[in-house]
């Protein structure tokens, strides 16, 4: 499809009518559904955190928040087709980072989202296509453009252990999975 987009899946920002973000995800969800989008559009995210809170008379409660009220985040591959559809969906007032006249909405980095992840106390599906004794690319952090070997993997705290070089000596760093991307 020659339509000016890379059509490479990423996350977007999706700005809403703000305190409506569950129903603008609804609303992209029903009309991805009913278009057969679902090859272009993944996933809609509204990040929310818990927290406990006293009342004045003592009693605690769960409280929930939204992390960007007017905000949804979208997993998608963005052609003209799916950012048509999503934009123009009631309650939804535009891409961040799409100034309009056609220009395209820009993604998040990797770090980005991760970030917007674990704020909201998600883990963030990672493909991990190295093993212990590969070399992988740091792709982020103050390690980035080094390719070191992977000395362990923990999934559950998404942390794998490498193997960096300062001052002529082996030390292991520990690095968050999304940080490093293997060698291909």
């Amino acid at each position: 499809m020659a339509d000016g987009f890379e059509n490479v899946r990423a996350w977007y920002v999706v700005q809403v009518v703000n305190g409506m973000e569950y129903a603008a995800k609804r609303n992209i969800e029903q009309r991805i559904k009913s278009l057969h989008m679902e090859d272009y559009v993944f996933q809609v995210f509204v990040p929310e955190t818990t927290r406990q809170e006293k009342n004045k008379k003592g009693v605690v409660k769960t409280v929930t928040e939204k992390l960007y009220p007017g905000y949804t985040f979208i997993d998608m591959i963005v052609t003209d087709d799916s950012w048509f559809i999503v934009r123009n969906t009631p309650l939804v007032t535009g891409f961040l980072g799409s100034s309009g006249g056609g220009a395209k909405p820009v993604p998040l980095t990797k770090d980005e989202i991760g970030n917007i992840f674990r704020q909201a106390g998600v883990k963030l599906e990672l493909n991990i296509d190295y093993k212990v004794g590969d070399t992988v690319k740091v792709i982020s952090g103050s390690f980035a453009g080094q390719e070191l070997e992977v000395l362990e993997i923990d999934e559950d705290k998404q942390i794998v252990k490498v193997a960096v070089e300062i001052f002529g000596r082996q030390n292991e760093q520990e690095l968050r999975m999304d940080e490093v991307e293997a060698i291909k």
